[in-house]
């Protein structure tokens, strides 16, 4: 009899933990947990980073990296690994890609997309080290992270999935985050609570093994003989013991310096990274203010204003903003960190009214890196630019082209005048920079600035004396020599009038304010920058420099020291009369003698009250010798003291001492001779004169003449090195003056030669 056999049922039943619906289900778990804490572990490192960014778009980007490269390594498990990573790179040059044109969008950056990924390969690592916080998301600050996070990805992935090594696929996470953490340095708090997630994804993903990929996978033990099953199984928790007693162990040792470290100061990586750089033209624009007045109708912006109020008529413009001097230059001395589109903002000062101006502004012929914009900037398009938050100062550091089109979108303050007038300046190491006079003032601008506050107590009282002193007493003429060095302020101030004194351009009224100013305790600034009249070109002749001031609660309040054009100047002398000078020693007076009581005389024959004097013939004669004898005695003297200056001069003092004297006798020398030159030329224009000089003397055969150069270059090392001089060098700048005296004396005729010898002219001559 044959048994039929059961039937089957229609529907199988659920698999076991090692097949079956059960067994996929177990399986998709298992997989599960391990990409999706490499995915949380990446985007972390995004959001520290994100930290330091002005928007959430890098924090969305590296997020979208990570899961990308993750997902791309899950998808690619089944083929063999050496198609991996081209896989997986062509997906990163996509999403690179579209994140660079999501970010170009963002900053509303011209150009095409080419241009911006070529621009933010070659440049995205030093701008992203020296970018202003918070750091705009462009596309140079946002390829370095996105690359990092795809990497990172592809490298965890494979590691932690295909070799099955999840905590060795931690490593390149951990490294990303580390990075992050170091590039934010202390520019943001510390970052516990992403740490704190951080470390508990990792501790759910090391809870479940990742499991390789082939038939096997489900169950390492699969297909084993129940006790060697059991025996492996032993193994692997014994082992997953030790590795979580291991982790524990580390924690527990490293938990406690970890803790210590979250107030501790974190190193900023920027500053070993030297911040874009601009030339000497830039640093110090002053110095073009004279080119500028020479040509004046030079193009150099075409501007378009729109602002909220048109009653406080056009704005200035700014170019650049100059806070340092050392008594020869005013400098920018700016920090330039790169920038996005927006700049920050300061809050404006109390009671100061606050109005939008917009400028569409085009370069012409204006060269250099210096972005002009109305201050204060708040948003720039069109440019990518660097900025100096303490200054205020714009650069392109790719610098200015004709045709370079770019919108700046600024807040004008105009500060309460109600304040002003009772207003204080601070004071401190906050201001420190604004305050500092260099040394070598010369004692008239101190005196003058003494005078000016002594006259006026209030600090803006004192400001606007300064103001009105400059404004009433000098001329602006096109045509003054630049410089705006200790000399060429003093000669401005009090040089002779028919010899070029007192007069100048915007920048010596500038820097003659500003240095006064800080004489009189006041913290000043000179601003350059322009003053168009209206909308349109902007040329040479608009080009201004002006002193600013900083007031307690008020700001930097500009000043305007130049004159009224229908204003004729007054003579300095009728407001400021210095003290006189203490004579040199070869012009001490002689001590006066105490007058001796005179006898009465005796009475004379002839009853006159004494003998007859000699006849009429005798006085003459005694007169006209007695003249001889003083005229004679008087010469002899002033050549004496002639000797004895230029012996003073060249023979005692340091060396420093003797190279300047060897100077005054070359400058008497050729004042002697019919060439006298101004405090304001500098000792190589001074050395070009004695040249000519001795040319027109039909004498340029003299070697001297060319040797000059080199006293003037021991002159240059005494003023900007004191106390590197030689004796030997002294000795030479002696033999040169003295051959050089004597070689222009020789020209002149046989009387001119003698009165050259006793001319007073050097003994009182200022030096």
């Amino acid at each position: 009899m044959v048994t039929a056999a059961p039937p089957r049922p229609a529907v199988d039943a659920p698999a076991g933990p090692d097949g079956g619906t059960g067994g996929v289900a177990a399986r998709v778990l298992r997989a599960v947990p391990v990409p999706l804490a490499l995915i949380v572990m990446i985007s972390l490192a995004g959001v520290v980073l994100g930290r330091v960014y002005a928007d959430p778009l890098l924090t969305r980007l590296t997020a979208g990296a990570a899961v990308g490269s993750v997902l791309v390594s899950v998808a690619a498990r089944r083929l063999p690994s050496w198609l991996v990573a081209p896989l997986s790179v062509a997906a990163l040059a996509g999403w690179t890609l579209l994140s660079l044109r999501l970010a170009a969008s963002h900053a509303a950056l011209p150009g095409g997309l080419g241009e911006v990924a070529a621009d933010a390969a070659r440049n995205a690592i030093p701008r992203l080290l020296t970018a202003m916080i918070p750091v705009e998301p462009a596309p140079d600050t946002v390829l370095v992270p996105v690359v990092a996070a795809w990497l990172t990805g592809l490298a965890a992935a494979e590691v932690a999935l295909r070799a099955g090594r999840v905590l060795l696929g931690y490593l390149p996470p951990v490294l990303l985050y580390a990075g992050a953490l170091y590039v934010v340095g202390p520019n943001a708090g510390p970052a516990v609570g992403p740490t704190v997630v951080f470390a508990a994804v990792a501790a759910v993903g090391l809870a479940v093994p990742a499991g390789r990929a082939g038939p096997a996978a489900a169950d390492p033990v699969a297909g084993l003989a129940p006790a060697v099953r059991a025996a492996v199984r032993l193994r692997l928790l014994a082992a997953s013991a030790a590795g979580v007693a291991v982790v524990v162990a580390l924690a527990a040792l490293l938990a406690p310096v970890v803790a210590g470290q979250v107030d501790a100061r974190p190193v900023d990586p920027r500053r070993y990274v030297e911040p874009p750089q601009v030339e000497s033209l830039d640093e110090n624009p002053l110095i073009r203010i004279s080119g500028w007045a020479l040509n004046p109708d030079q193009k150099l912006l075409d501007v378009r204003t729109e602002a909220g109020s048109a009653d406080a008529g056009p704005p200035r413009i700014r170019l650049a903003v100059l806070s340092d001097y050392d008594g020869v230059t005013w400098r920018v001395g700016a920090t330039y960190r790169n920038a996005g589109r927006i700049l920050p903002a300061g809050e404006p000062a109390p009671g100061a009214t606050t109005d939008p101006v917009r400028q569409e502004i085009t370069v012409a012929d204006l060269t250099g890196k210096l972005l002009p914009a109305v201050p204060a900037p708040r948003e720039v398009t069109g440019a990518r630019v660097a900025y100096d938050p303490a200054t205020g100062t714009l650069i392109r550091p790719e610098g200015l082209a004709p045709g370079l089109r770019y919108t700046v979108a600024s807040v004008r303050e105009r500060p309460d005048t109600n304040l002003i007038s009772t207003a204080n300046v601070p004071a401190g190491d906050a201001v420190a920079r604004v305050l500092r006079v260099a040394d070598g003032a010369p004692e008239q601008l101190r005196r003058l600035a003494t005078q000016l506050a002594e006259e006026n107590g209030a600090p803006y009282a004192r400001a606007t004396a300064i103001a009105d002193f400059l404004a009433e007493h000098y001329r602006v003429t096109a045509d003054a020599p630049s410089g705006h060095a200790y000399p060429n302020l003093a000669f401005f101030l009090f040089g002779p009038r028919n010899g070029g004194g007192q007069r100048g351009t915007s920048e010596q009224f500038a820097a003659s304010f500003a240095v006064l100013g800080r004489l009189a305790g006041l913290p000043t600034r000179v601003v350059v920058g322009f003053e168009p009249k209206a909308d349109g070109p902007v040329r040479a002749a608009d080009a201004y420099a002006w002193p600013e001031v900083l007031f307690e609660g008020v700001g930097w309040v500009p000043f305007d020291p130049m004159p009224r054009p229908d204003e004729q100047p007054r003579p300095v002398e009728e407001d400021f009369r210095p003290k006189p000078e203490d004579p040199p020693p070869s012009e001490v007076p002689a001590p006066t003698v105490e007058p001796t009581a005179t006898p009465p005389a005796a009475a004379g024959p002839d009853g006159r009250g004494g003998p007859a004097g000699p006849g009429t013939p005798v006085l003459v004669g005694g007169g006209v010798g007695g003249l001889a004898l003083l005229v004679g005695g008087l010469l002899l003297a002033l050549a004496a003291m002639r000797r004895n200056l230029t012996r003073t001069r060249l023979a005692q003092g340091d060396p420093g001492r003797r190279i300047a004297g060897a100077w005054r006798e070359l400058t008497d020398a050729l004042r002697l001779a019919g060439h006298p030159v101004g405090a304001d030329l500098s000792a190589a224009e001074v050395a070009e004169r004695a040249r000519r000089a001795l040319a027109e003397a039909q004498a340029a055969q003299v070697p001297v003449a060319g040797e000059v150069d080199e006293l003037g270059g021991l002159l240059n090392q005494v003023a900007f090195a004191p106390g590197t001089a030689t004796p030997a060098q002294a000795d030479r700048a002696t033999a040169v003056a003295a051959t050089y005296v004597a070689a222009l004396r020789a020209t002149r005729s046989r009387w001119r030669r003698f009165l050259w010898t006793v001319h007073p002219g050097p003994l009182r001559w200022r030096r």
